[in-house]
């Protein structure tokens, strides 16, 4: 009765954690980013202390929290930024970059400028004072603080909040926010696919409400939940894999889905797909046995990731409770769905495959797909797209087809310094895509 529940009350208002929940924890605005489980018994270590996460739950996503003194020692309070005194401290910075002429070349940094030892922070902690407090008396004592420039003086704040009063941001998982996490932290689990290249591939295959994509994921779940994030419970997911052994989908689990979306998320194997097809089945069979040491690798690599953030010193969460499980998805895709999608084809295809053939997988998937079907093909590097949109176009299996190279620039936007952010990714890989035709042959 709780499962079912905690599981209704997540449906009937999604925008409010729930027990059992997945979110995503951004510490200190993009320090450390890191997914959690919210139960009864999970923590946060921040630093060298542990915070329980029961406060978050029932809180609505977006909601800030900073570690401050409550009846049973430091915890995680919510807490709401003021954005009056912001928008004051804007307003005065501005006036006074215009008149400023300071510098910081008389500065020098000899660590006799704070008067406040750490003993003295240490005793202020024991006294219950509030890590904002323990800021504005670390600025009060320090002889350089006035000296310096406007700019200087904001990053000197900063600095100092991140280390005494750290806050954390409650985010909700998404497909661009799962996908930006796991890029910055471990690029090679999603096939160092980026924010902007997932999102050029779903709008290029034309992923939409009741449609049947196929998809071949090697990429942890990334793109299966991604496309299942657009459907919304229409249409279907399948996922298709050569061997025995299907792909590792974990990171489908961080996505929230309800049942009705996991039911909508299956599986089947490639030879169950092609029965039909004459010679299909040998060739399957003669691959099966190149591919199934990749998959094997691949799937020690995707069981890692609990080992991985174990050894994140300074934000780690603590095992995960048995209670509020998200519902399954991949399961077996059901006869009469083979039997229907053999017949009509599948609405479009994806492949994101970085340890595969991409003109292998093409030459077996590109049969299943019905006319005029768009196809979207990832990879990190250019060769293996244009070795298979070359065959392509020697079989006259595909029109429109094109290598696209996305790219994307962040920019830092501050009063009078803005300017491209100085370390960014040099690229996010090559698509390879075009139309479905019906050959002469």
């Amino acid at each position: 009765m709780s499962q079912n529940s905690i599981q209704s009350n997540s449906i009937q208002n999604p925008r409010v954690t729930w027990e059992g929940c997945s979110v995503l924890l951004d510490i200190n605005d993009g320090d450390r980013l890191v997914f959690a489980r919210l139960t009864a018994g999970s923590t946060l270590k921040i630093g060298n202390k542990n915070f329980s996460l029961r406060p978050l739950i029932g809180c609505p996503f977006g909601s800030s929290f900073q570690i401050e003194n409550g009846t049973e020692g430091l915890c995680l309070c919510r807490f709401v930024p003021s954005t009056e005194v912001d928008n004051n401290d804007q307003e005065k910075g501005g006036s006074q970059i215009m008149d400023e002429c300071r510098d910081n070349r008389a500065i020098v940094d000899n660590n006799e400028a704070q008067t406040l030892t750490s003993g003295d922070i240490d005793e202020m902690r024991r006294q219950g004072v509030k890590g904002d407090e323990i800021i504005e008396a670390l600025i009060a004592n320090s002889a350089t603080y006035e000296k310096k420039t406007t700019f200087s003086q904001e990053k000197y704040r900063i600095k100092k909040q991140k280390k005494y009063a750290p806050r954390v941001l409650l985010r909700r998982p998404s497909a661009r926010s799962i996908c930006e996490a796991y890029f910055k932290k471990y690029p090679h689990r999603i096939g160092f696919l980026r924010v902007d290249a997932l999102s050029l591939l779903l709008s290029l295959a034309n992923v939409t409400a009741n449609s049947d994509i196929l998809l071949v994921d090697m990429v942890g779940g990334l793109l299966t939940g991604a496309v299942a994030e657009r459907l919304g419970g229409t249409g279907y997911v399948c996922n298709t894999y050569l061997g025995s052994t299907p792909y590792p989908v974990e990171i489908v689990r961080t996505f929230n889905f309800d049942n009705e979306i996991c039911k909508r998320i299956v599986r089947a194997p490639l030879r169950d797909l092609c029965l039909d097809q004459i010679g299909t089945s040998e060739i399957i069979d003669a691959s099966n046995a190149e591919l199934n040491g990749q998959t094997s690798i691949n799937m020690e690599e995707m069981s890692l990731p609990s080992n991985h953030e174990a050894v994140d010193s300074e934000t780690i969460v603590s095992p995960q409770s048995k209670m509020g499980k998200p519902p399954k998805a991949g399961e077996k895709a059901s006869e009469e769905a083979i039997k229907s999608w053999k017949e009509n084809g599948f609405s479009s295809l994806i492949i994101a495959a970085p340890d595969a053939d991409a003109w292998s997988l093409a030459k077996d998937l590109l049969p299943l797909l019905s006319y005029s079907a768009p196809f979207a093909i990832y990879h990190q590097y250019l060769q293996p797209l244009a070795t298979c949109m070359h065959n392509l176009q020697q079989g006259k299996m595909a029109i429109g087809l094109q290598i696209s190279e996305p790219w994307l620039r962040e920019y830092q936007v501050l009063p009078s310094r803005t300017h491209p952010l100085m370390q960014m990714s040099a690229f996010g890989g090559y698509i390879l895509s075009g139309t479905k035709i019906c050959s002469s042959s």
